[in-house]
């Protein structure tokens, strides 16, 4: 294999151009003519292809970026037969008519995590202190476990200052979690390419950092050659890339009335065609009012709103001035509040909940957790009736698998799982995440109780990972440390149910000849009715009682 450098062709008189699309990411698998860039100027936008097929290997620019003719924007890893003879050369550029065209470029495939660092330039005759040689690395963000994007909502370096193996460098924020990316070599910040508020997914560069090249991680031979930096001017923050601009005034609001007078691009307009939207109908948020694929998506969202409770756009209701009543502060909501009320919301338009109630008397298993009470201090450990509650449900999802299942978006059939992980619902400072617990059908009470003692406090301390929220079967929510006689959970979708466990309470309970004071549990179960039938939710409910009410059931 060999690496080829994609270079800006000739842009005759155009000077400095702006690059406002880019379709490939890294690691995309690319042919010969595909679009890997899309550059404006003044009067016109043209697209770069692919000279020949490849796999992306690095990108060298930004949307925002003013380039010019011979600026490095990417290198292609080529098969050796493929790459060319003599010096890398720039393809030629595939000019279109304007940016009005109902031109279209090939649909990006999906990207691949890209590396935690990869090399980059080295200083030309950069040396430390001590005389060793030094070079920069960009450093990138590493697999986040998802392909989309996420905010960086703090960033703990500046340019110029040193930094350890490790040491965090900024924060990001997924829609249910925080997470640290920590620096992957001891050196000194050269530059950042990322700022507070952007957007960015795995692979994406977000610094530049100065290291030892004694202890740089040998390239491998197909990686990107130690050229020097393009004459293209200084990069914008890398993470901009889905960030709304604020268009120029003068085309802030266009009036469209047709789609060839739309200001997109090729790859904007073919998602445009495949889902069915009028482009003319949407305000692009982009430089200048340039309509991204964000926007559609956008579009899209708030469409299939309108079209479920009528005219007004879902989850709104007119705003009130509450000034004229007295005092008032506007508190902004965390990312994680906004994003919940969003899934959950979704959760109740699209699913037909239906909830069953029942009562568990717990006295029998109450007093044998009490037992156990100084083994669990010995284990370190605190025994709250979740565990239990996590081995029965998964007893009651292997013997109603029509539990375990998900729904296809077809409704033509379901996705049923052969494992039993269950998320437990924990409430943070920050807002409400659900940690998934793996296999539990396969662990018993104590290694239960340690991994729900674990993964609360990540919970808690936001140090969860976006792979620790997925892949949950079922949900439990459990607020019986609080209080309460009982609640009705939404359904996670894309499960099919959901447990609401609220606080135990001491009750009369008639045995056949007195009554008795037994312990009382109350449960509730949210279910699907598109998946569940009311005597599958009635049957779930009366084992799991029968479950909880005598332990030794689980043993069975």
């Amino acid at each position: 294999m060999a690496t080829e450098i994609i270079k800006v062709p000739e842009l005759g008189d155009a000077g400095d151009v702006e690059v406002i699309e880019i379709p490939v990411s890294l690691g995309q698998e690319v042919a010969e003519n595909d679009s890997l860039l899309v550059l404006e100027s003044d009067k016109a936008a043209m697209e770069i292809p692919a000279p020949r097929a490849g796999v992306v290997k690095s990108i060298v620019v930004n949307l925002g970026d003013q380039v010019t003719t011979g600026a490095e924007i990417l290198t292609l890893e080529v098969s050796e037969e493929d790459a060319p003879a003599g010096e890398d050369t720039a393809p030629p550029a595939a000019a279109l008519p304007e940016p009005e065209s109902e031109s279209s470029a090939p649909e990006a495939p999906d990207s691949k995590p890209g590396e935690a660092a990869r090399i980059a330039k080295p200083g030309a005759g950069a040396e430390s202190e001590a005389g060793a040689p030094r070079q920069v690395i960009e450093v990138a963000i590493p697999d986040i476990g998802t392909e989309d994007e996420v905010d960086v909502i703090e960033i703990h370096v500046q340019p110029g200052v040193a930094v350890a193996v490790d040491e965090p460098l900024l924060t990001l924020e997924s829609d249910k979690a925080a997470m640290d990316v920590p620096s992957p070599r001891a050196g000194v910040i050269e530059a950042l390419l990322v700022e507070v508020g952007a957007r960015v997914r795995t692979g994406l560069p977000i610094l530049r950092l100065q290291v030892e090249s004694e202890a740089a991680p040998q390239p491998e031979p197909e990686s990107e050659p130690q050229n020097p930096p393009p004459p293209a001017a200084e990069k914008k923050p890398a993470a901009s890339v889905s960030s709304p601009q604020l268009p120029a005034a003068e085309t802030a609001k266009k009036s469209a009335t047709s789609s060839a007078n739309v200001y997109a691009g090729p790859a904007v307009r073919k998602l445009a065609r495949e889902l069915g939207v009028d482009l003319t109908r949407i305000e692009g948020s982009g430089a200048r009012g340039r309509i991204v694929k964000e926007d559609v998506h956008e579009f899209v969202k708030s469409s299939l709103g309108e079209s479920t409770t009528g005219a007004v756009p879902a989850g709104t209701v007119p705003d009130v001035d509450f000034s004229r009543f007295g005092e008032i502060e506007p508190a902004p909501r965390s990312k994680l509040a906004r994003v919940t009320a969003t899934n959950m919301h979704r959760s109740w338009l699209a699913v037909p909940h239906v909830a069953q109630f029942e009562e568990a008397d717990v006295t029998e298993l109450e007093q044998f957790r009490a037992g156990l009470k100084s083994e669990a201090e010995r284990r370190g450990l605190k025994l709250t009736p979740l565990p239990f509650l996590l081995k029965a449900c998964a007893r009651c999802l292997i013997e109603f698998p029509q539990f375990n299942v998900s729904l296809h978006s077809s409704g033509e059939y379901v996705i049923q799982k052969k494992y039993v992980h269950i998320g437990v619902a924990v409430a943070t400072e920050a807002g409400l995440v659900v940690p998934v617990i793996r296999d539990v059908d396969r662990k018993n009470i104590w290694q239960l109780a340690e991994e729900v003692a674990t993964a609360s406090a990540r919970a808690r301390d936001r140090k969860l990972t976006p792979e620790d929220m997925q892949g949950a079967c079922f949900t439990l929510s459990s607020l019986g440390a609080i209080g309460g006689t009982g609640f009705i959970p939404i359904v996670n979708a894309p499960e099919v149910a959901i447990l609401g466990v609220a606080r135990t309470a001491v009750k009369p309970i008639w045995n056949g000849a007195e009554f008795t004071p037994r312990t009382m549990l109350p449960l509730t179960l949210s279910y699907d009715h598109k998946a569940v039938n009311g005597v599958d939710g009635a049957r779930f409910t009366a084992r799991l009682s029968a479950l909880l009410t005598d332990i030794r059931n689980l043993l069975l």
